[in-house]
């Protein structure tokens, strides 16, 4: 058994191996470039007649029966054949026309049928069989023009001669891809001779153009040597101009030096001028502050200490006259008072003593019942005296503080000057000058400087302050002046 399995896979290994071969044998590929022509079958192709017993095949594969179809190759590549044709032209003058046409089967199966018809077997003497055809042509295209139409016109000999050809190139299969004509050689001279005139018109054209061109060249010439005689005229002048500048410089540059110093000079002389002057303003203002400022600081010491000396003494002479004056008045006031209080006290007891006696028994009636108001109303009374006076005071402290000053001192004026005069009691003699009003100024003075005085007058203020409200400082003062402590005035005393 295993050995009929191994004969039947040996023979299917086998019958594989023969129908690939087989069919590596049948099937046939064509190139792109190149047709595949299948004859020994009766096949129809499209676009061609009844009866052409072959099949053409491009640009695929297909299965070909062997021993029964014959396949065979066409090549579609392109072609090229030379043209050297010898030719007569209208006027009968013979010409060598050189030139090249490039072809090839055409890609449609009728043009691949027809070629395959005639070149199968003969593809290559392609080129030799259509060179005949573009050469006949080509002479009889020639003879017809002339060799000016040839040579002003190379296109449309050209296109003439593929005209011409083309329907003997469609019947035998072939197109044109380009017709080229390279050269047209003439044996005779015919074309230069038809040349020599305008070669002689251009060479006469080229020899005045260059005797134009010499001509200008030469005006050029004499310009450019002018323009080159008036720069080295210019240049010239310039550098003369620069030398004279030069020379200039040297001769400032050579008396600079002498300048230089001068000048170096002068301005040390100002300078040492402006140094003496300010070395004399310092000693100016050395002796000012050295010796004018202090004699005049000690002249107006002295100055000032007379004057005070001065001042102290008419104030001692007139603080004592004002003194004795003020003495003698209140003497005289206190005796004038003290009578008239005797009198006025007699004259009160005798009016008393009847009215006493004649209002005894109404008052003792009355008294039980006029003891509690009178109680009353005096408190009262008294109390609104005294707002009313603290008032009053307030008022006329704030309105006109000087004229209550001078009221209250007018009042306790001889407190006053005895306090002022006891500044002099320690003194054994003095001289007062300008006789009462000397001593008037002394004692003025004397209450102005003394301090004793005000320090009266600051109590009185003080104490009209604490009757009409709390006082708000704890130094009095004047007018809103903080009184000076008291000082005491030197006397000088007689030696």
């Amino acid at each position: 058994m295993p050995m009929v399995v191994g004969v039947v896979a040996g023979v299917a290994v086998v019958a594989i191996a023969a129908l690939i071969g087989l069919f590596k044998l049948m099937w046939r590929v064509a190139e792109p470039n190149e047709a595949l022509v299948i004859s020994g079958s009766k096949h129809k192709t499209e676009g061609l007649g009844e009866g052409m017993g072959f099949r053409i095949v491009t640009g695929r594969g297909t299965l070909v029966l062997p021993g029964v179809q014959a396949v065979r190759k066409l090549s579609l590549d392109l072609n090229e054949t030379e043209l050297h044709v010898d030719c007569v032209t209208q006027q009968g003058i013979p010409l060598k026309v050189r030139g090249v046409v490039i072809f090839k089967v055409g890609d449609d199966f009728v043009s691949i049928a027809n070629a395959a018809r005639r070149f199968l077997d003969q593809q290559k003497l392609m080129a030799e069989r259509v060179h005949n055809v573009f050469a006949g042509h080509l002479r009889s295209i020639v003879g017809g023009l002339t060799v000016e139409d040839m040579i002003r016109d190379r296109e449309k000999l050209t296109g003439q001669t593929r005209a011409a050809c083309g329907t003997e190139m469609e019947k035998l299969g072939l197109i044109v891809d380009s017709l080229q004509i390279h050269e047209i050689e003439d044996p005779t001279g015919y074309i230069r001779n038809l040349a020599l005139p305008h070669a002689s018109a251009v060479q006469r054209d080229a020899r005045i153009a260059q005797a134009e061109s010499n001509r200008l060249a030469t005006e050029a010439e004499q310009q450019a040597l002018a323009r080159m005689a008036e720069a080295t005229r210019d240049s010239e002048i310039l550098q003369a101009g620069y030398q004279a500048e030069r020379d200039k410089a040297a001769a400032q540059a050579r008396q600079a030096g002498p300048l230089a110093d001068a000048a170096a000079r002068q301005e040390v002389v100002v300078q040492e001028t402006r140094v003496a002057e300010l070395e004399a303003q310092r000693r100016e203002q050395q002796l000012q502050a050295d010796v004018r400022k202090p004699a005049d600081a000690r002249a107006y010491e002295k100055r000032t200490l007379a004057e005070a000396e001065r001042d102290a003494r008419i104030s001692g002479a007139q603080a004592k006259a004002k003194e004795t004056e003020l003495a003698a008045a209140a003497e005289a006031t206190r005796v004038k008072t003290a009578a008239g209080a005797e009198a006025e006290a007699t004259k009160s007891r005798g009016a008393a003593s009847a009215a006493a006696t004649r209002a005894t028994g109404e008052a003792e009636a009355a008294a039980a019942q006029a003891k509690g108001l009178a109680d009353a109303e005096a408190t009262k009374a008294k109390g609104l005296a005294e707002a009313e006076a603290i008032k009053a005071r307030a008022t006329a402290l704030a309105e006109n503080q000087e004229a209550v000053v001078a009221q209250q001192l007018a009042e306790n004026w001889p407190e006053i000057v005895k306090a002022g005069a006891s500044a002099f009691g320690s003194v054994d003699n003095m001289v007062v000058l300008n006789g009462a009003d000397g001593m008037a100024d002394m004692l003025a003075k004397a209450l102005t400087m003394g301090g004793t005085g005000l320090g009266l007058a600051r109590q009185l203020l003080a104490s009209m302050n604490q009757n009409g409200q709390a006082a708000k400082e704890t130094s009095p003062s004047l007018n809103g002046v903080t009184a000076p402590p008291p000082q005491r005035v030197p006397v000088e005393k007689e030696a």
